[in-house]
């Protein structure tokens, strides 16, 4: 009776155990950060996370992510630091593949400052926002700072920076691919 228990408790024990797969670890590089804001890198897939401060419970988390086609993450940082050079009108608005990201500028402290304000699934009732960031802020934001930009063109999987360059030897300032001409489009209030 005591070889059945324990050829039943063995088997059990083991088809227990054959329901759990160990899943690809696939690394997520953090590019730059500052405060509630950062640029992440999966592969060729950059995300940018941020605090929403558009929700009553501050804990909320939100994202937004694009491919990086035709440099459009260096495009994305020039239109970003061009619009702190002269502050548009109206705020730029950028169609990405799931969302509508809106750049909204303005003065703060006579300082000028940027915000993302994120349509969540296209969808102009769920919006997020998130704090608003100065130029220094979203240098360290895109990795200028601490030399992680090198990461845009590269693969995520490269563990250092100073190797010899694998993929892409081309770099383009080219703006986001989605929206070329996203400082003509207006917004609509």
């Amino acid at each position: 009776m005591r070889k059945i228990i324990l050829l039943i408790t063995c088997m059990f024990g083991v088809s227990v155990f054959s329901q759990i797969k160990v899943l690809k670890n696939e690394s997520l590089v953090e590019i730059g950060k500052d405060n509630s804001v950062g640029l992440y890198k999966k592969e060729d897939k950059f995300t940018i996370n941020y605090q929403d401060l558009n929700t009553s419970n501050l804990n909320t988390i939100r994202s937004f992510s694009f491919q990086n086609m035709d440099g459009d993450v260096s495009g994305l940082y020039k239109l970003i630091m061009d619009g702190f050079l002269t502050t548009p009108d109206e705020n730029i608005i950028l169609e990405l593949p799931n969302d509508i990201i809106e750049l909204h500028y303005e003065k703060n402290y006579g300082q000028p400052t940027v915000q993302f304000i994120q349509y969540i699934n296209k969808n102009r009732k769920y919006v997020g926002k998130s704090q608003f960031l100065n130029k220094k802020q979203m240098e360290k934001v895109f990795g200028r700072v601490n030399g992680k930009s090198a990461m845009y063109e590269k693969p995520a999987t490269m563990n250092h920076i100073n190797g010899t360059k694998a993929g892409s030897s081309q770099a383009s300032t080219a703006a986001p691919s989605s929206n070329g001409n996203s400082k003509n489009k207006k917004s609509k209030k």
